[in-house]
């Protein structure tokens, strides 16, 4: 039923791969030397073989990100340049163009609508890849592919390598005293008999010290080390750009901009810049007074020259004061297997979807595997591995390795997906004990899951998260996102992991309350990030301090406190220089209009748990993946555009 996840042949796999993609040249030809080609003997062949690849790259590319070490970068690396001139060959055959082109216009009156965006997708893939383009320029552009993503790779390794190398060691518990007692433990080590603390630049680490600690200049030291990381990242950026340009160029758009913008839902680099100022500017004022509140709290310590790193401590402290709320006080009510089986039960709920635990090989201890069953029918198979760890790169994300899909001798393939978290570890005394933020990161990473595990749509080429324009991609996430605010929703899960107390509606009160603390300030950050990227792929920009200087502007219109000179945070923007968010990383702000108003219809509604309405959902946005506009899907489900408002007032901007 599923195929099971296996590694133990790893050191082979560029030999194994070389094979694979060998057997798929040969399927092709013979798929090319069909004389009357159709959509059922020429593109579901050709779905299914690029189904198989990616099944079997995936592990490898992922074991890279979860369990990284000489051995699987040296795979990595020995597979990309394979893998990579192979989908620069096929995304430049004509002869494949001119065969789904000869479908397209054959079959048109007899393909249904999910057919007919397979090919639609495909025709314009296919020229976006230069297809039509001579010889050279077919070249050229394959090496501009490999070349970039070797630098996406580099740049990622750079800093997983800086993370891991720095550590704070401190001696004197004065500077740790305010620090919660699990991240003491975890950070606790004995050296010539006396008590030390090891901090690091690992998320959970870090946001423990920068956010407790009372030592103003240690806070500091440790954010100097976060921020400077990987300066040898900042010539990697020029590389980046500087290849980009060249590659769409020779595709003839005017910018990298524009390019992105030819595969999402909005239309325009304009209506992409006016999007996000707007929202900038209505959020900016609000954040300004929510900035000022933090000084205040500051200056009755006697500081006035206030730092960019006291922000997470002051921020800690005023949260604390307006809504009693220590996030500490939280986390022995949010173990981690009991938030996971609380927020199935919530999915059963909602979705009719049921998970069983199963026994099967992963990369980790840690790693748990379940089932999903729908109806007592098994539908999906799912990899969660939420604790942090030395070999794991930083942050939360969603990988998809199956597709759901129908195959040409009329089988259902199944779908699977890993969700991978940086979650406090659990060690043998203390099991692994969430922050609220760390349960709103899973919610979020569970809603691509599902967008991907849940889909009914028979083409691969669409299923699941397949084909969902970038700029949507992200609403299945921040909807579910939402939900892990409400208070039933909490309650069937937030209690205490000794006594089993179940956390009380003031406490719950508390956190709802502090949802929107400092919500404009998060939204003129995300601006921010937002407008630097779409603004840093409009035009070329050559050199470091070109770069800076953009964002030192951006930061100038939108930011609330502007960081010291030595913070290089593009060097760490894994999202857009080794993700897939360049040019698109407003996606967030632009999704989470039509996430925000979906969740409204919840509340409207007066019940959070309106299964007819959870099923709705499932069936008008989940279960079609990628088979239709999102515009469309959203349309179908609320019965009407979506409204912007909605996002302004869950976050209490209006």
């Amino acid at each position: 039923m599923f195929c099971e996840f296996n590694l133990e042949n790893l050191e082979n796999s560029s030999v194994e791969l070389e094979k694979i993609l060998e057997q798929s040249r040969e399927e092709i030809k013979n798929l090319l030397a069909i004389e009357n080609k159709t959509y059922k003997n020429f593109v579901l062949p050709f779905q299914e073989i690029g189904e198989r690849i990616n099944e079997f790259i995936t592990p490898i590319f992922h074991i890279d990100s979860v369990k990284n070490s000489e051995i699987t970068s040296k795979v990595y690396e020995e597979c990309l340049p394979i893998i990579s001139k192979y989908e620069s060959e096929i995304s430049q055959n004509e002869n494949i163009y001119s065969a789904l082109k000869y479908i397209q216009y054959n079959e048109n009156n007899t393909l249904n609508s999910i057919q007919k965006k397979v090919l639609e997708n495909e025709i314009r893939d296919f020229e976006l890849s230069g297809c039509n383009l001579e010889k050279e320029k077919k070249q050229r552009l394959e090496e501009l592919d490999l070349q970039l993503s070797e630098l996406s790779h580099k740049f990622s390794q750079n800093l997983l390598k800086a993370t891991n190398s720095y550590s704070l060691i401190i001696e004197n518990f004065e500077d740790v005293k305010g620090i919660p007692d699990s991240d003491l433990e975890l950070a606790k080590f004995v050296e010539d008999g006396k008590s030390k603390y090891k901090f690091t630049l690992h998320m959970p680490s870090y946001i423990a010290f920068m956010t407790y600690s009372t030592s103003r200049e240690k806070r500091e030291e440790l954010y100097k080390a976060y921020t400077t990381r990987a300066p040898e990242n900042g010539k990697i950026i020029e590389e980046l750009l500087k290849l980009k340009e060249e590659k769409v160029k020779i595709l003839g758009f005017s910018n990298f901009a524009q390019y992105s913008l030819a595969t999402k839902m909005a239309k325009s680099e304009d209506e992409v810049i006016k999007f996000l100022e707007e929202l900038g500017n209505k959020a900016k004022p609000k954040a300004i007074k929510e900035f000022e509140e933090i000084k205040e709290l500051a200056l009755k310590d006697g500081i006035n020259d206030f730092r960019a790193s006291d922000i997470a401590f002051y921020s800690e402290k005023l949260k604390k004061a307006q809504y009693d709320l220590d996030e500490e006080y939280y986390r022995p009510y949010f173990e981690q297997n009991s938030v996971l089986n609380g927020f199935f039960e919530f999915l059963y709920k909602m979705f009719n979807i049921k998970f069983t635990k199963v026994e099967s090989k992963a990369w980790d201890e840690k790693v748990q595997v379940y089932n999903i069953s729908e109806n007592n029918q098994i539908i999906a198979r799912i990899y969660i591995d939420l604790e942090s760890r030395s070999d794991k790169r930083g942050g939360a994300w969603m990988n998809n390795w199956h597709s759901y899909y129908r195959t040409s001798d009329d089988k259902i393939k199944l779908p699977t997906a890993y969700i991978v978290g940086n979650f406090p570890q659990s060690t043998k005394d203390i099991p692994s004990l969430l922050r609220h933020s760390d349960v709103v990161t899973l919610f979020h990473e569970m809603g691509h899951a599902l967008h991907h595990l849940l889909s009914k749509v028979d083409e691969p080429f669409v299923s699941g998260i397949s084909g969902v324009a970038w700029d949507v991609v992200e609403f299945p996430s921040q909807f579910l996102e939402y939900f892990s605010y409400d208070k039933d929703v909490l309650k069937l899960f937030a209690k205490h992991y000794k006594t089993g107390e179940v956390l009380d509606d003031e406490a719950i009160n508390r956190l709802i309350k502090a949802r929107n603390f400092q919500s404009s300030m998060a939204t003129v950050r995300q601006i921010e990030f937002a407008l630097f990227d779409f603004k840093l792929y409009q035009e070329l920009y050559k050199k470091e301090e070109q770069i800076q200087k953009l964002l030192d502007e951006v930061r100038e219109k939108f930011a609330v406190i502007i960081p010291p000179s030595y913070n290089k945070f593009q060097n760490g923007f894994s999202h857009i220089f080794a993700g897939g968010y360049s040019a698109g990383y407003y996606s967030y702000k632009w999704a989470e209009v039509l996430s925000a108003d979906a969740f409204y219809m919840f509340i409207e509604s007066g019940n959070i748990f309106n299964q007819e309405l959870g099923l709705k959902y499932k069936e008008c946005v989940l279960s079609k993946g990628g088979s239709y506009n999102m515009d469309k899907l959203f349309y179908n489900f609320a019965k009407r555009e979506p409204k912007v408002d909605s996002l302004l007032k869950i976050d209490g901007i209006i």
